[in-house]
């Protein structure tokens, strides 16, 4: 009978000790790992593993471990759509990402219908959140906010100059060229010329021969760095020293790589620095004790990734509709970027974009 008790309680123990620990929770991380945006898709994946290590540092999220999956879409809308499909496989509840809008929008349709809540802190296209999903979110502003700053300051400074808009046809590029259009023409002035080049090229010897027989002093583009970079480039080149003025996708140091000291001078609208918010000290210190430097999109992600775990504690569960909805009515959310508050869109509700300057190699708000 002894023998028998001792049995049966090393059996109870022996299922105690086989009893299954918390399963972790999968999220996602996605952007341009690869391709001529693979800065950008660098950037979101720094921010994302730093904010997944310090809360998994610190407990996790709901006591559970965040393991972190990672998606390269390229900026592609196809390979975008691919990557969502590999996290929905994967049991993902949550995603930071896409960078690209023309990423990002696709992308949504599928993390719609299986279930996922997304955070963009890069997609800035309106159509992304208008689009009135449940689950689309961004830590980001908006190119209707991005464009009546940059139309504004051009028709304020640059009145009575010849102004030309070029946009790449992407979501992001032609978006942010039509809203700066837009503000430019509800401020009373008109374009001069207003084109669209094909992202990718090399060459833009063609573009920038038009740009110069028009008599063109400023050039806005809506587009990313690479070709922003090679247009700049080779205006100077050909002896147009017209003003460049981009949107968010120059904060990257790959433009001066690109540019060289001929990006001297050029202007773009990002938020205010977050690398010099109170709220983002702390981490900012964790990056460079790292060697790096957490330019551009690192602290959006970063705090996509924060928001969420913050919603998710509140919400006392993982199922995105229940987070969704916490975030749209709790907050605002305490982050490295400040404290963030949503609309019934998933937008936040203050954006601060302001106009930089490249000089001598790095960028400095105005």
């Amino acid at each position: 009978m002894i023998m028998r008790t001792l049995l049966a309680g090393a059996a109870v123990l022996a299922l105690g000790a086989a009893a299954p620990a918390k399963a972790d929770i999968q999220i996602g991380v996605a952007g341009p790992i690869t391709g001529s945006n693979a800065t950008f898709g660098v950037q979101l994946k720094e921010g994302a593993e730093q904010a997944v290590a310090d809360i998994n540092a610190k407990g996790g999220v709901l006591g559970q471990k965040l393991v972190l999956n990672i998606g390269d879409d390229a900026c592609d809308p196809k390979q975008a759509v691919s990557v969502a499909n590999d996290f929905a496989s994967k049991k993902v509840v949550f995603v930071a990402g896409h960078f690209c809008s023309g990423s990002s929008i696709p992308a949504s349709k599928v993390y719609t219908e299986e279930g996922i809540l997304q955070i963009s802190p890069a997609s800035t296209n309106p159509k992304f959140t208008d689009e009135g999903a449940w689950n689309t979110f961004r830590t980001c502003g908006r190119d209707d906010q991005q464009g009546a700053v940059a139309g504004a300051y051009i028709a304020k400074q640059y009145k009575g100059q010849k102004i030309a808009i070029l946009h790449d046809n992407s979501a992001y590029g032609k978006g942010l060229a039509d809203e700066t259009k837009k503000a430019l023409n509800k401020a009373g002035v008109k374009e001069t010329l207003y084109s669209p080049y094909t992202p990718g090229e090399k060459d833009y010897t063609a573009i920038v021969s038009r740009l110069k027989q028009a008599g063109i002093n400023v050039i806005y583009i809506g587009g990313y760095q690479t070709e922003t970079g090679l247009i700049k480039r080779q205006s100077t080149q050909q002896g147009l020293n017209a003003v460049v003025i981009g949107g968010d996708a120059l904060v990257t140091n790959e433009y001066w790589q690109i540019t060289g000291d001929t990006g001297e001078g050029t202007l773009m609208t990002f938020p205010s620095d977050p690398r010099v918010r109170p709220t983002a000290a702390a981490v900012v210190k964790e990056f460079k004790d790292k060697g790096i430097d957490p330019e551009g999109y690192v602290l959006y992600t970063y705090a996509a990734v924060q928001v969420w775990a913050e919603a998710v504690e509140k919400a006392k569960t993982t199922d995105p509709k229940k987070v969704a909805a916490v975030l749209k009515s709790g907050g605002p959310w305490n982050t490295v970027l400040g404290k963030l508050g949503y609309d019934k869109k998933g937008d936040i509700t203050e954006s601060d974009y302001v106009l930089y300057i490249w000089h001598n190699g790095s960028y400095a708000q105005m």
